[in-house]
């Protein structure tokens, strides 16, 4: 019991281990709320408590959103310092990163500007700002599939190589465990690209076709394969250290 109390308070002390703790009880009060909402006939106080929960969540999902006011300074040095992708060998997979940044940095201005004309900051109409980080969002998200799915490719070739004759100083324990990482990154950007599609204006897809507890229960998903990944990261670091 102790050992997991503090860990998650090693968590909760860092801003992405935190904003993913947010995000996971945002969208797994949207899940169980939207369920519970679906019982309104059956059970009156099952309907309260999913309304409330629902309130909770978009609580939540605003206080994300008033953090990444923060955020462009962050994101800005990280682009910055991957530039072009001069180190990256493969070409594909530079450009990919490239394009997936400058989708990253443009999103967090416009969610901004939704965000204060919201909150009546601006004199602007939110509505198309909101469309527009979701399309960049969108963007961000099937940019890192497809860059997902172009390292899952050269893994492989060098998995292959490696066990055929020499693998060079890649052993093949690594290799999968890199493979296995990106699977999960696929699987995270999937979910959140069927919400960001979701959430696009009317007529697009299946935009406005998911109930609460479906749009929850992606979200859910995404952040705990979100919190796996970084639990693997953490034991990595201290594994080499």
């Amino acid at each position: 019991m102790q050992p997991s109390v503090e860990s998650l308070v090693r968590l909760l002390e860092s801003y992405r281990g935190r904003d993913k703790v947010i995000r996971t009880a945002c969208y797994g009060s949207q899940l169980v709320g939207g369920a519970l909402s679906r019982r309104a006939e059956a059970d009156n106080s099952s309907h309260r408590l999913g309304k409330r929960l629902l309130l909770f969540s978009a609580q939540l999902s605003h206080c994300r959103t008033v953090l990444r006011l923060f955020d462009d300074l962050s994101m800005l040095a990280y682009s910055k310092s991957y530039g072009f992708g001069g180190k990256e060998e493969d070409a594909g997979l530079r450009w990919l990163s490239v394009l997936n940044n400058v989708a990253d940095q443009l999103y967090y201005p416009c969610e901004h500007i939704a965000w204060a004309a919201d909150a009546e900051l601006l004199r602007v109409k939110s509505d198309k700002w909101w469309v527009l980080s979701t399309v960049l969002w969108g963007s961000s998200l099937l940019l890192g599939i497809l860059r997902s799915l172009r390292v899952l490719m050269l893994l492989k070739k060098t998995l292959n190589r490696c066990e055929s004759d020499d693998g060079g100083n890649s052993s093949p324990s690594q290799l999968r465990r890199q493979m296995r990482g990106e699977i999960l990154n696929i699987l995270s950007s999937t979910v959140d690209l069927s919400n960001a599609v979701h959430w696009m204006p009317p007529g697009f897809l299946w935009a406005g076709r998911f109930p609460p507890w479906l749009v929850g229960l992606m979200g859910t998903i995404s952040s705990l394969v979100g919190l796996i990944q970084m639990n693997a990261g953490d034991s990595e670091e201290t594994d080499s250290t």
